[in-house]
């Protein structure tokens, strides 16, 4: 799982995909359009995709949904008008729906609860260490090459949808209630009613949007603000990429401080952010605010991913997780359209909106873990 993970990071084009899209004739609106569809298929497979994982087995969907990807990538690479990047999206919305919390059980079964949390910090520590990687390249060998970073993410999916045939299924055994598709359902039910699981869903929900506005959107506005050159914003975005590694530290951080003060103190760290991004046009506040808010959600990644599995009171945990996905979509639709209002109308609004949505998280996190999920936690 952590060779599939870096390999998956190795989008030798992500820092030119618009680039590359414009370059075959794709205009900005029509690659927004294609990201509305994508959403929208993504959204309605979801919950068909955990029923089915769950009835056939995690292996078997990490297997499909690969090879999918790898074709999607193949797609990609031979795209020369809008439908052909159509075709692609479609293909990566089946895989996307499909991986949702597959492969999150995968590794929490495999890790076991006590070692789940170290797991999932290497395992996205992989996934960055690729991104790196394929970053350089780029930037080092392949200039304007577009074709030649499309093909070489050809050759990391190959391997990557290799590797997943060296998996062995994690799933637990099969049980008479998973006979049939109204047992499934029954069990979608007791996943809405699980307090724990929801509340949680939400709390991470609120951090890990209000997180993406901030490093990914918001950011570039607050740089400008604070009159940064191009040369010094492209160092920040190096910065903050690799600050991805500091989700290795999360167990260690959780071992000292325990559940609820890691949560506590990160939720706070965040929101504090933001709350100074809002107050500042100083260069080197922005960028160390930014940082700040990048490095508390990174640390709370597998934090979050662990307490969600410990949540769950089913076996069913890739549906009781494609529920959660579900849920993550429906706030980051609304809380976008908040960002975007706020920000058109005053930068600083939309920052502290942001800090906000992160406080409100984190009182809801620490209400959590007074409950069923605090004291398995």
């Amino acid at each position: 799982m952590y060779a599939i993970s870096f390999f998956e990071g190795m989008v030798f084009y992500s820092s030119v995909s618009t680039l590359y899209r414009q370059a075959a004739g794709v205009s900005v609106f029509q690659m927004m359009g294609i990201e509305t569809a994508s959403w929208v298929l993504s959204f309605a497979l979801e919950i068909p995709w955990g029923i089915l994982a769950d009835r056939i087995g995690y292996r078997r969907v990490m297997v499909i949904c690969n090879a999918v990807y790898f074709v999607s990538k193949i797609v990609f690479w031979r795209a020369d008008s809008l439908v052909d990047f159509l075709a692609e999206r479609v293909l990566l919305a089946f895989v996307v729906s499909g991986l949702s919390g597959v492969d999150s059980s995968f590794i929490y079964l495999s890790a076991g609860p006590e070692n789940s949390q170290r797991a999932f910090g290497i395992y996205g520590a992989m996934g960055s260490a690729g991104v790196l990687v394929s970053s350089g390249v780029y930037a080092l060998f392949l200039g304007d090459d577009y074709r030649m970073a499309a093909f070489l993410t050809v050759i990391s999916y190959s391997v990557m949808a290799l590797l997943t045939f060296g998996l062995r299924e994690v799933r637990p055994a099969e049980r008479e209630d998973r006979t049939d598709l109204r047992a499934s359902l029954r069990l979608l039910r007791e996943t809405v009613r699980n307090r724990s699981l929801l509340a949680l869903t939400v709390a991470f929900g609120f951090l890990g949007e209000a997180c993406h506005m901030v490093t990914v959107v918001l950011n570039q506005l607050q740089y400008t603000r604070s009159g940064m050159s191009s040369g010094a914003i492209s160092l920040a975005y190096m910065v903050m990429t690799a600050s991805d590694f500091t989700v290795v530290l999360s167990a260690p951080l959780t071992k000292r401080l325990g559940t609820r003060g890691t949560g506590t103190v990160l939720f706070a760290v965040c929101a504090v952010s933001c709350a100074v991004l809002a107050a500042t046009s100083h260069p080197v506040v922005s960028v160390a605010g930014v940082l700040l808010v990048s490095v508390g959600t990174t640390l709370l990644s597998p934090l979050a991913s662990r307490l969600e599995n410990d949540a769950i009171a089913v076996s069913d945990r890739a549906t009781a997780l494609s529920m959660c996905a579900i849920i993550g979509s429906l706030l980051s639709s609304v809380l976008d359209l908040f960002f975007g209002w706020l920000a058109d109308v005053s930068l600083p609004l939309s920052l502290l909106f942001g800090g906000a949505v992160i406080a409100a998280g984190g009182v809801l996190f620490r209400m959590c873990l007074r409950g069923e999920a605090g004291k398995r936690a």
